[in-house]
């Protein structure tokens, strides 16, 4: 990884760390903290400092702003994590496991409302109103795809096209979001901010098919989680989407099958069903429309009015992240 890279993230580590969420009553401030204190990527204020050095030096001075998009983020997985019973969060029991859910969704709620205050208290105040309407529009719009995910449970099928505006929304939009929100920090050139955005929704919905694509063909020591756990789900992936629009005869049974079947081997079932997907291609069908997404993220970079110089350390970041997970 880029040096400089790892140094914006020591220093939005370090924002966090010293970040005053609250103390009385404890139940309500500790899980914020315990939330916050798990790590991550830190993609997301990540990719404000990144957008925004394209046009300024001055990176210490937004970084109190960027923290924003990642107690947003986190108020999300806290959620999430209650809506999903998932159990584990990063290798740690989720807040919701740790403490229960009435403290999760309280917990969660303090958290959106300390987004807000950490990009009052640290925007121009004549960029605000921007800022607040875009982020406005970004946070509704992860809502949205949260839903249409839960929604998806219920539909007996899902087009291609439905999953990737889904994805666009629950994932796609804040890192859009996020890269936007540096330049409007850094510049008033509407065209590169609107750049900026495409670029995080262009790279978001590449990622979260990379994510698709790891679940299924990840090697089981580097992905740091169960393969093959949407298999067993029968999660509404963009494998299986296209898996259940291209099967036909004897794969089109046995796929149905194994998406009716309530008792079951896991290791069988994850085993047959890659099996159905590498009759289909599913793996390269979905490499083609993941790269598809990549090159447009590069393609909006290239297009930025920024020096090379400063867009190298972009494209090295999400070139990164491409190889480091295949």
């Amino acid at each position: 990884m880029n040096k400089s890279i790892k140094e914006y993230i020591v220093s939005i580590n370090s924002a966090i760390e010293k970040e005053h969420f609250g103390d009385k009553p404890q139940e309500l401030y500790e899980p914020i903290r315990y939330i916050m204190s798990l790590g991550g990527k830190r993609m997301r204020p990540l990719l404000s400092l990144l957008s925004f050095q394209l046009y300024k030096d001055n990176i210490k001075d937004v970084i109190p702003a960027s923290i924003a998009v990642e107690i947003f983020h986190n108020f999300t997985l806290m959620h999430d994590d209650i809506m999903d019973n998932a159990p584990l969060r990063r290798g740690q029991q989720t807040v919701h496991e740790k403490w229960n859910d009435p403290v999760a969704i309280l917990s969660g709620d303090v958290m959106l409302v300390k987004a807000y205050q950490q990009i009052i208290a640290h925007c121009p105040k004549e960029k605000l109103t921007e800022v607040l309407e875009k982020f406005n529009q970004c946070a509704i719009e992860v809502c949205e795809g949260q839903q249409i995910d839960m929604n998806f449970e219920e539909q007996e099928q899902v087009h291609e096209a439905e999953y990737l505006e889904m994805i666009r929304l629950k994932t796609a939009v804040l890192l859009g979001f996020s890269l936007e929100f540096g330049g409007i920090l850094a510049m008033d050139n509407e065209a590169d901010q609107a750049l900026l955005y495409q670029m995080g929704v262009n790279a978001g919905i590449g990622f979260q098919l990379m994510d698709d694509l790891l679940d299924v063909y990840a090697d089981q020591e580097k992905f740091g989680k169960q393969v093959g756990g949407d298999i067993i789900a029968n999660k509404k992936t963009y494998l299986l989407i296209k898996a259940i629009e291209l099967a036909s005869g004897e794969n089109a049974y046995d796929l149905n099958k194994w998406l009716q079947t309530q008792d079951f081997n896991k290791e069988e079932k994850v085993k047959s069903v890659t099996a159905i997907y590498n009759k289909l291609n599913i793996k390269e069908l979905t490499e083609t429309k993941m790269n598809e997404y990549f090159e447009k993220a590069f393609q909006n970079l290239e297009d930025l009015d920024a020096s090379s110089e400063k867009k190298v350390i972009i494209k090295d970041f999400f070139n990164y992240l491409i190889n480091r997970e295949q």
